[in-house]
């Protein structure tokens, strides 16, 4: 019997040892690590967009090569997620900043970007997004869970998200909201096919990162993300210039007036320009995006100082 007794304690014993080495991994030499591992942190940056307004000198170029330094600004967030086995992991976050575009940054270009300059046209908006995120260690694939937790770690992820935005323009001396002037004749029963955008959108976040473990405590975060958008009015510019005179048949006498002047402000550098429906006022065959490049610190909740 006691030989029997001693072959089920074994058994149960490597059961229970089996069943901790599952769920648990040496992080160093005094922690030992969870497979899920939470994490919550902060994240600052800088923010940009690629939309129809300024960009860089000549023609009008695809994504990145269009993209013009001069037009980022400051963006934040928070998040909080979780990694399974620092491999696969998903989080919530938060993101908030701003974007900005103005054709009056081509001034003194005598490229083809000079008709840009004399669109003269410009927005500004506050992003505020809420973004589910999957990521994608694949170096930690090579690395067995019996050795230490990898320090450096790039990554790749996307998700789905849900923004706000709300571009304005300034003129006399204030920021108008310019989505209920309908600047392109959105809504109107003149342009069926024009309809008002949505303030608040979907949107697809892509991008890649590298994680470093400071401690086993604290991480940092380098991060680019891009996303994918549904819209091209993120800055109010997508098609063509319409009658100014359907603005008086559409809208109130004030917002009539104000859209009129913030549709074709070509006159304010040129008042012999006479607005013409139909004329090219943006590109409605590809729509507009925005990104980050955000530096991310954070804290790892879970990990447990060895008890042997």
């Amino acid at each position: 019997m006691s030989v029997l007794k001693s072959i089920v304690c074994l058994g149960v014993l490597s059961f229970c040892v089996h069943t901790v080495a599952g769920q648990y991994y040496f992080y160093d030499d005094e922690r030992i690590e969870p497979a899920v591992l939470w994490e919550a942190g902060v994240s600052a940056g800088v923010m940009n967009c690629f939309t129809d307004l300024g960009g860089r000198k000549g023609l009008g170029k695809g994504f990145i090569k269009d993209l013009n330094g001069r037009q980022f600004n400051f963006a934040g967030g928070i998040y909080a997620g979780a990694l399974y086995k620092q491999t696969i992991g998903g989080r919530l976050e938060a993101t908030f900043g701003r974007v900005s575009a103005s054709d009056k940054i081509l001034n003194g270009d005598q490229s083809a970007a000079k008709s840009r300059y004399q669109r003269n046209l410009h927005f500004r908006s506050r992003i505020s997004e809420v973004a589910l995120l999957a990521e994608f260690h694949p170096l930690t694939l090579f690395q067995s869970l019996a050795k230490e937790a990898p320090r450096f770690s790039p990554y790749i992820m996307g998700g789905v998200g849900v923004f706000n935005f709300n571009p304005e323009a300034y003129i006399n001396g204030s920021w108008v909201a310019l989505q209920p002037l309908h600047t392109e004749g959105q809504g109107f029963r003149e342009y069926p096919d024009r309809r008002p955008y949505r303030l608040t959108q979907v949107n697809f976040p892509l991008g890649i990162g590298v994680k470093y473990e400071i401690s086993a405590l604290l991480n940092a975060r380098v991060e680019i993300m891009h996303r994918i958008l549904q819209t091209d009015y993120l800055d109010d510019v997508s098609r063509q210039y319409i009658d100014p005179a359907l603005f008086s048949e559409n809208l109130s006498h004030g917002a009539a007036e104000l859209a009129a002047q913030l549709a074709d402000r070509r006159q304010e550098l040129d008042p012999s320009i006479v607005t013409q429906e139909g004329g090219i006022r943006g590109d409605p065959k590809h729509n507009d995006s925005y990104f980050t490049i955000q530096f991310k610190f954070s804290l790892s909740i879970g990990r447990v100082k060895r008890k042997y």
